[in-house]
């Protein structure tokens, strides 16, 4: 395997549990080594693990992780060394030995593992961006094929030091990355600055580290292996945001318009810090990949709307932002979620003006919602949990207001034409339903801004009772049409935003026509 092609970043799906027949069957193409944490998952057994090596264009990849480096495997050297040595004797199984800088180079070890099949490894606390050019350094002084190094950062920006390091060592054999959720994204610049492999979680099986993707995202959401030219980078900030298909709707909507751009997934425990170590901090610039825009999604769209120099007029009535743009230096705030409701509800030919419609939730979401209804002639009502806050809202927007206690159990529900779920509830399939659908009146349209890679359990519950409904997916693209254009110039291609989604090709929000199911 070449590592010195840089339009192309191989991929490493990583396994913790033993090799089954027909592995070599769940991997995406463009997968080229698997990496078998023997530390987790033990020794493979050894036809079924010959197998799925000969499948790939890399091979496999041992790996013993250390528990003093997060893993599950022995820290004490000569029991390491004994598995390492006999991983090593293996040549024809395993094209690749992880061997711990700290605690493996040991003269049995190097000598029963070539430099050819080393991949020399660290993981380590934050440190500054010195230290981990120093690290570097001690470590390329020992022979091997690749050189990896994963910093654990605990705080906002420090995850932007592993990066700086890579892009300084110039070398097309070192991997540099932060860990954790905040720091997922550092694994996809990376690439871009030199980094020759990226790790992903094997296809259904949970991430070997935290903040790790499945390698099958890396595929259908970053486009790699491929490494187009990246310019500028946006992307969407939240907690969480691993759940986001943002990222696979704006790039494949890059790839298809040609746009060298870059879409990533921010996870912020705290917007402000993230905003002062990560958005004001410029080093991302002088990596020659400014940050040009950002989706912001729960908890943050008040904060963005704070930070912003230029608010829209109707992210001010909002009183939440869900864009962020910086234009010459500034950074402008709108709301474009409004839409994301308004659109596919006009689009199925609900006719709004004068219809009541209930908007279920008072956060950023809800209150977009809420505006986007009102300013098309519905009638709107709140309704939320607590009564305090989302009479306040309701107030505050000009709408009536019903308490959530009861919604749904009763004949309020039927009287709505519309029904829109703006909380929180259904990301997680374990989630309790926020009311009954099965109570909408037949004609009534149910409108769930949560989306899952498939249906969330709201929306089958309401198909599964004949109503009509609109997917969050559908949501996703109409709110992303004037963000896109925002952040772009560009016009983002429905057809490419469907399919990326797994929707229908046909244009219109798919339906389940009352009496139906």
């Amino acid at each position: 395997m070449d590592l010195e092609q840089t339009l192309r970043a191989h991929l490493i799906a990583t396994l913790t549990r033993p090799p089954a027949p027909g592995d070599s069957a769940l991997l995406p193409d463009g997968v080229d080594w698997v990496e078998l944490r023997a530390d987790v998952a033990g020794e493979p057994e050894p036809r079924v693990a010959d197998a799925l090596a000969r499948e790939l264009a890399g091979g496999l990849v041992y790996t013993l992780r250390s528990r003093a480096e997060g893993g599950a495997g022995p820290d004490d050297p000569a029991r390491r060394a004994e598995r390492l040595v006999l991983a090593g004797a293996r040549a024809s199984l395993y094209a690749l030995v992880d061997l711990e800088a700290d605690r493996d180079l040991h003269p049995e070890v190097l000598e029963a593992i070539p430099p050819e099949r080393r991949l020399l490894s660290w993981h380590g606390p934050a440190s500054s961006v010195a230290a981990i050019e120093e690290r570097i350094e001690a470590m390329t002084r020992t022979p091997a094929r690749l050189y990896k190094l994963v910093i654990a950062a605990a705080q906002p920006g420090e995850e932007l030091a592993p990066l700086l390091a890579l892009a300084a060592a110039g070398r097309r054999d070192v991997v540099a990355f932060a860990s954790g959720q905040a720091g997922a994204w550092t694994r996809l610049v990376a690439p871009r600055l030199g980094a020759p492999v990226a790790y992903g979680a094997f296809p259904g099986e949970d991430p070997a580290a935290p903040g790790q993707p499945g390698v099958d995202r890396l595929v259908a959401d970053y486009g790699l292996p491929e490494l187009p030219p990246v310019e500028a980078l946006y992307g969407i900030v939240g907690r969480p945001v691993i759940h986001s298909l943002s990222p696979r709707l704006h790039n494949r909507a890059y790839r298809a318009l040609g746009i060298h751009a870059l879409y990533l997934p921010f996870h912020a425990e705290r917007f402000g810090d993230f905003w002062l170590e990560v958005v004001e901090d410029g080093r991302l610039a002088e990596l020659g990949l400014p940050l040009r825009g950002l989706s912001v999604t729960s908890p943050y769209k008040e904060a963005a709307l704070a930070v912003a120099g230029a608010p829209s007029p109707r992210a001010q009535v909002v009183a939440a932002a869900n864009t962020l743009i910086e234009t010459d230096g500034v950074w402008e705030a709108e709301s474009t979620d409004p839409e994301g409701v308004v659109l596919p509800l006009r689009r199925l030919g609900v006719e709004l003006a004068g219809l009541p419609v209930a908007v279920v939730g008072a956060g950023g979401a809800g209150r977009s919602a809420v505006v986007g209804l009102k300013e098309a002639g519905a009638r709107v009502t709140l309704v939320n949990r607590s009564e305090e806050r989302g009479r306040q809202v309701a107030a505050d927007l000009g709408v009536a207001f019903a308490p959530l206690a009861g919604f749904g159990a009763g004949a309020e529900l039927e009287s709505f034409g519309v029904v829109v779920h703006a909380t929180t509830l259904g990301r997680d399939p374990s989630d309790p339903l926020p009311f009954d659908p099965g109570r909408l009146r037949a004609a009534a349209v149910l409108v769930d801004l949560v989306y899952l890679e498939g249906e969330t359990p709201l929306l089958a519950a309401a198909r599964a009772a004949g109503r009509r409904a609109v997917d969050g997916r559908e949501v996703l693209i109409y709110q992303a049409l004037e963000q896109f254009r925002l952040m772009t110039g560009r016009e983002l291609p429905i057809a490419v935003a469907r399919e990326a989604l797994g929707l229908p090709p046909d244009g219109e929000p798919r339906e389940t026509e009352a009496g139906e199911g």
